[in-house]
């Protein structure tokens, strides 16, 4: 008997735990749709840039098997006057030289001479890991990685590890220009199941003659949202799409036996109706809009089955993310 009553009385428990979830999810869906009604950002003034690259260092799949990879992001974003670090991985098994450092020092780059830091949202897989998430911290490593007193702008407050202590944080929520030609869109909310309340940031960079190349985090905001900032931001057209969109259809890059761990916390419904097929369509029917020439989506926390219909849809103008491999827009 001692034991049918501990059963039930963790049965009780976990049906109580997911009751709270649920009511959680509902009410902060509310929120988040009052928020977005409110805000009503006034168009930014920038420069443009001459030329643009982006070389991932740390994603889901890599074309040398030298270079570490994991369902993580890190970005190295250049232009011709400034140098940017977005995001810093996951490095979920704590290393130190973490896939970040160890892929970077096999590219030949450089950590030394980044401008600034740009941290698109406060999750593992962006911030260095699950201890970083718990702390509000971010690690560039487990281990001593020198950097300068440079900016790191955020939607959320976080601070450096003090594995890398030397940069200072500016959290940034409203549109922003953050130097020549480059802006944050400024921060979309989103209400997602189990992680709840999350603020995400995107970088548009006006490239001449070209338009606005979008790069973003894990797209959390949904694209249609950040489409619909960057148009309210800009006049120019949206020339690029390039980063993640969350669409682990079918299977997660973060699995737990058979449950798909990325699709359970990356959606604003209940589990049981999560990120679907249909949900893939509507984004690449808004992209379509916009009628970008230069599209990459991150397979970090996108499955290959999204990332296939992403190539149909767009043929030539897609391209796929892999670590090393440069775009140059």
């Amino acid at each position: 008997m001692p034991f049918l009553y501990a059963v039930l009385v963790l049965v009780v428990l976990v049906g109580l735990i997911f009751l709270a979830k649920v009511i959680q999810l509902f009410i902060g869906n509310k929120q988040v749709l009052q928020e977005l009604d409110q805000l009503h950002p006034e168009k930014l003034s920038t420069g443009t840039v001459k030329k643009l690259s982006v070389l991932p260092l740390v994603d889901f799949y890599a074309g040398d098997p030298g270079l570490k990879t994991e369902a993580g992001v890190s970005y190295l974003i250049q232009t011709g006057d400034t140098k940017i670090l977005m995001d810093v991985g996951f490095n979920k098994n704590r290393e130190h030289p973490s896939p970040l450092l160890h892929n970077s020092r096999k590219l030949g780059v450089s950590l030394q001479g980044i401008d600034f830091l740009f941290i698109s949202h406060r999750h593992l897989d962006h911030i260095g890991g699950m201890q970083e998430q718990k702390k509000k911290l971010f690690s560039l490593s487990q281990g001593k990685v020198e950097l300068p007193a440079i900016p790191v702008y955020a939607p959320v407050p976080i601070s450096p590890s003090s594995w890398n202590p030397g940069p200072r944080v500016e959290v940034i929520n409203q549109p922003k220009v953050l130097a020549n030609g480059i802006a944050s869109i400024g921060s979309i909310p989103r209400n997602l199941f189990i992680l709840g309340y999350t603020l995400e940031n995107s970088l548009a960079i006006r490239v001449e003659n070209k338009g606005i190349v979008i790069v973003i985090g894990c797209g959390h905001q949904t694209i249609e949202r950040i489409i619909e900032r960057t148009q309210e931001l800009f006049d120019d057209p949206i020339y690029g799409i390039i980063g993640g969109l969350h669409f682990p259809v079918g299977n997660g890059r973060i699995m737990i036996g058979s449950i798909n761990i990325q699709n359970l916390v990356g959606s604003d419904k209940l589990p049981w109706k999560g990120i679907r097929e249909a949900d893939v369509a509507h984004a690449i029917q808004a992209i379509r809009r916009v009628n970008p020439q230069f599209v990459a989506l991150s397979p970090h926390d996108s499955s290959d089955w999204s990332i296939d219909q992403f190539r149909k849809a767009f043929k030539d103008r897609y391209h796929d993310i892999s670590v090393g491999k440069e775009m140059v827009l």
